[in-house]
């Protein structure tokens, strides 16, 4: 049966494999937020304000940019959604998440020096190697196969939660502050794995993430993705399907990202951003008429492969879940 189903799974086509990934992106959002408890109004004021952390005493918080459309107050049909590497982070989230299992002993030098590789050729040529993206999600995906999925979510936090506060861009996250302030529904859209999204996602207060979902089994990964990463049409797929479950108008939604990769996502909203984009986005949203918005200063942003950076994850993900559970068997 489970040598079927690989063979189902390899048998689709592309488009099929990308709507699979979105589905499941959209259902596991909506699962969480059916799940997350509901502050009672007079708990709201005493929360940290759902930007993330309260500014510092004497510094005020980010304001939006001018010329950005006015969310419509309390609008139930409108939303917001955000990439997160280069458009809300510095850089890929991933591989911050990598070099904190790194300097924890959980990847070797060989490890790292591999992925660093892949990633020098893929900003010298722009694009993506295939067979490195292959390369670099099944031996991913071979390492997590068997590991439970709850190791892997709390050492994700544990590693990755400290490392947010100094890399998002203060412009981008008052865009999500704007929508928040409005009432809007925000999400993360991502291709890095769910686990970490969700993280990011509540450490901004946005509404919830949609990001890669590995197939699990009794608390247990497989060692498969649910159709593919959640990269390119994937995204798009995602975001109708959240759209149809939340019953969403995407003409009066917003999406913003840096890269050229999310022209199937942008193109499906009503008011795209473009944010620290790549030269592709920049030169199509310039065809387009789209808003342009570039927080970086002095020298552009490092570009990092997020197809590969997030099988990375995964894979430092897989490795700290197999270290903690070597640990805790020796120490039982």
């Amino acid at each position: 049966m489970a040598v079927l189903r690989r063979l189902t799974q390899a048998r689709r086509s592309p488009t099929e494999r990308s709507a699979l990934a979105g589905e499941a992106a959209a259902e596991a959002a909506e699962a969480a937020l059916r799940a997350a408890p509901q502050p009672l109004p007079q708990d709201v004021a005493e929360e940290v304000p759902q930007g993330g952390e309260a500014p510092a005493a004497g510094r005020k918080a980010p304001r939006a940019p001018a010329g950005n459309h006015t969310p419509d107050p309390d609008d139930p049909h409108a939303a917001a959604f955000f990439d997160c590497d280069n458009t809300i982070l510095r850089g890929a989230a991933i591989f911050y998440l990598g070099v904190g299992l790194y300097r924890r002993g959980f990847l070797t030098r060989r490890d790292i020096a591999r992925f660093a590789w892949q990633q020098t050729l893929f900003r010298l040529h722009g694009t993506e190697d295939p067979d490195h993206i292959s390369d670099a999600k099944h031996t991913a995906l071979g390492i997590v196969a068997g590991k439970p999925t709850a190791d892997l979510e709390a050492i994700c936090e544990e590693i990755f939660e400290p490392v947010v506060a100094d890399k998002i861009w203060p412009g981008t996250r008052a865009l999500v502050q704007m929508h928040l302030d409005a009432g809007q529904r925000v999400w993360l859209v991502t291709a890095a794995p769910l686990e970490v999204a969700r993280i990011i996602a509540r450490r901004l207060g946005m509404t919830g993430a949609l990001g890669t979902v590995a197939e699990a089994r009794e608390g247990l990964y497989t060692g498969r993705l649910v159709g593919e990463m959640l990269h390119g049409p994937a995204k798009a797929a995602a975001v109708r399907a959240l759209a149809r479950r939340e019953q969403l108008d995407l003409d009066r939604c917003a999406a913003y990202s840096d890269s050229a990769n999310d022209i199937p996502m942008l193109s499906l909203v009503g008011h795209p951003y473009v944010v620290n984009p790549d030269g592709a986005l920049r030169r199509h949203a310039r065809a387009q008429g789209w808003r342009v918005r570039d927080f970086r200063t002095g020298r552009r942003a490092a570009r990092i492969g997020l197809p590969a950076a997030a099988a990375l994850g995964v894979l430092a993900g897989a490795a700290a879940a197999a270290a903690a559970l070597h640990r805790r068997r020796r120490l039982g």
